[in-house]
């Protein structure tokens, strides 16, 4: 994104979702589907598990870091929130990072639980996981479930 000056105000959840739209547009999930349905549908399940305006932007920015859509410099600079700002941070995987610590750093940030909570929902959608090979669909089942039991948030539903 351009190095514009940025007002006093924080982005609104509408802007943030335009520029996380942009960001993300040649990208697509593990099924093939756009990246940005992933992003929308975890901003949904944000707003309705009663999150505020800063944890539906850092919803829809959640990836953002991590997929280098965005820099971290971007982010750095960001019309945001410092509390926007932290919980993408807290949800950003770092390489080779064990999951233990990603756990832990979720945990430890005001507001990002309930983000990963909406980004672990829409992943382990038995929809979303049909389209995926055995192997795959395995996979990713164990990785969302162990995530689950770090954060203390129970089996997957369904």
């Amino acid at each position: 994104m351009d190095d514009e000056p940025l007002d006093d105000e924080p982005l609104t959840p509408a802007q943030v979702e335009t520029l996380a739209r942009a960001a993300h547009a040649r990208q697509t999930d593990k099924a093939g589907r756009p990246y940005a349905e992933h992003l929308a549908a975890v901003a949904e399940g944000v707003r309705r598990l009663g999150g505020d305006d800063e944890q539906i932007a850092a919803a829809w920015l959640h990836d953002a870091v991590e997929d280098e859509a965005l820099s971290e410099e971007w982010l750095t600079a960001a019309a945001l929130t410092p509390r926007t700002k932290a919980i993408v941070r807290a949800v950003t995987k770092h390489p080779g990072e064990p999951p233990e610590a990603y756990a832990h750093r979720i945990l430890a940030t005001p507001g990002a639980l309930l983000v990963k909570r909406a980004d672990l929902a829409h992943n382990a959608d038995p929809a979303r996981l049909a389209v995926l090979d055995e192997a795959t669909r395995e996979r990713l089942t164990a990785k969302y479930t162990r995530m689950r039991a770090l954060l203390g948030l129970g089996p997957l539903p369904g």
